[in-house]
């Protein structure tokens, strides 16, 4: 079985002494290198290119988020498992999008560490699971962005077609928008022009089906 080739790069020894005893207990994991600074990982990520890298993101010189893109941006192949005891948004997205595959916080047991290990080293993409609900709120409360009514009207032409369609007269709209009534004649003219409409009752039809008024 090939072994999960690691890199510790974290600033706390104790820590580190941690993860070293973990790793050399498990068969199917091998210490490749330890750095007690993102610059240090950089080098080392460069030299030994490790399956994974076990990356804390408070560490000196180079934090955790700057490392992992720039090892990611360098060598894609090798997959980046945070960890560390900041579960805030800011934190856990700014990994994601400087390349890490996997997130977990420094009070997960043994079993969890292990298995976000050979998860991230054999390319999988996992979460400790306050990270994972954290993000499965995140990603629940985004509304999706409804696309725009007729984009081939301004704003202007698509405010005086939803006029139009409430019923409303060319001097009314004029009144309303504070327009003269040749320039609303003009925004109708090119309205029916683009929507490709005979006229302003096709134009209401078509303002209807798209919600409009």
């Amino acid at each position: 079985m090939d072994k999960v080739r690691v890199l510790i790069a974290d600033d706390h020894t104790l820590f580190r002494d941690g993860l070293r005893a973990l790793l050399t207990s498990a068969p199917d994991t091998e210490l490749v290198g330890e750095a007690a600074t993102g610059e240090e990982a950089i080098t080392l990520a460069a030299s030994l290119q490790p399956d994974l890298i076990m990356m804390d993101l408070q560490m000196p010189v180079v934090n955790g988020i700057e490392a992992t893109g720039r090892i990611v941006s360098a060598s894609p192949h090798i997959n980046v498992l945070v960890v560390t005891m900041f579960d805030d948004d800011h934190s856990v997205f700014a990994a994601m999008r400087a390349g890490a595959r996997g997130y977990i916080l420094k009070g997960a047991n043994h079993a969890e560490m292990l298995r976000a290990i050979r998860a991230v080293g054999s390319g999988e993409a996992i979460f400790s699971p306050a990270i994972a609900v954290r993000l499965m709120d995140y990603f629940a409360n985004i509304r999706p962005i409804a696309p725009q009514v007729f984009p081939e009207l301004t704003d202007r032409e698509r405010e005086i077609l939803k006029l139009i369609a409430q019923g409303y007269k060319n001097a009314e709209i004029a009144a309303q928008l504070v327009l003269s009534p040749k320039t609303v004649r003009n925004h109708i003219t090119n309205i029916l022009s683009k929507l490709q409409v005979a006229d302003r009752a096709q134009a209401i039809l078509r303002a209807h089906e798209a919600g409009l008024g």
